[in-house]
C-alpha cells in the first residue's frame, strides 16, 4: 500500500514546492507533478499517475482543485480509483476516502466546487459584457490599420500583385488576399 502524490499548479509561473512539501510530510514514496490547467482535459503527468497507481495504494493531494476543476470531473475520477481498489486522501480538507464519511464530504465538496466555477463563470461573462457595451475590443490588434487596408485595395487596384503588396505592408500573402478580396486586378499582374 503506498502513498502517491499529485501536484499541480495553472501556470509555468507558479510554483509547486508548497504542494511537494505537504506531499513529502504525508509519506508519499512517489510524487507527479505538472503545471497545466485543471480545465485542460490533457494532462498527461495526471494520467500516468492514475496508471501508477495499484489496488490498495491512497492518492494523495493537497487539495480538491488540484485534481479537478467540475464536480462531474472529480466524481468520475474518485469512481475510476474505486474501481482500482484505491483511496484518495484530501490533505487541506481532511477527507479520506477510506471510509463513508469522508466520501460523502467529497460528495459535498465537489458541489460546492463546481457551483464556485459557475458562479465566478457568470460574473467573468458579465464582466465581458460590461466591457463590451463601453466600447472594449477582445482579441488581437488588426495586423492592418484601416489605412494600411485602403492602401492594400488602392495597390491592388494598381495591378500590384498580393506579393508584392505582402512585401510593401510586411504582412502575409493571405492576409493581402483577405483584405482584397473585394478587388477585381488580376493576381499575376505586376507594377511597371
Amino acid at each position: 500500500m503506498a502513498l502517491v502524490g499529485y501536484a499541480r499548479v495553472s501556470s509555468v509561473g507558479q510554483s509547486l514546492e508548497v504542494q511537494e512539501a505537504k506531499l513529502v510530510s504525508a509519506g508519499c514514496e512517489e510524487i507527479f507533478k505538472e503545471k497545466r490547467s485543471g480545465l485542460d482535459t490533457e494532462r498527461p503527468k495526471l494520467a500516468e499517475c492514475l496508471r501508477y497507481l495499484r489496488k490498495g495504494d491512497t492518492l494523495v493531494i493537497s487539495r480538491i482543485d488540484r485534481l479537478a476543476r467540475s464536480a462531474e470531473h472529480l466524481l468520475s475520477l474518485v469512481g475510476d480509483l474505486e474501481a482500482k481498489g484505491v483511496t484518495l486522501k484530501v490533505l487541506d480538507q481532511s477527507i479520506d476516502t477510506s471510509d463513508a464519511a469522508g466520501r460523502a464530504f467529497l460528495g459535498m465538496l465537489a458541489v460546492f466546487a463546481q457551483f464556485e466555477t459557475d458562479i465566478r463563470r457568470e460574473r467573468q461573462m458579465d464582466g465581458i459584457a460590461k466591457a463590451r457595451e463601453k466600447g472594449v475590443k477582445f482579441g488581437r490588434k488588426p495586423a492592418l490599420s484601416p489605412d494600411q487596408q485602403a492602401e492594400a485595395n488602392r495597390l491592388r487596384g494598381e495591378g500590384w500583385s498580393l506579393q508584392q503588396i505582402a512585401r510593401h505592408l510586411k504582412v502575409s500573402k493571405g492576409l493581402v488576399h483577405k483584405v482584397t478580396s473585394g478587388s477585381d486586378a488580376n493576381d499575376g499582374a505586376s507594377v511597371s
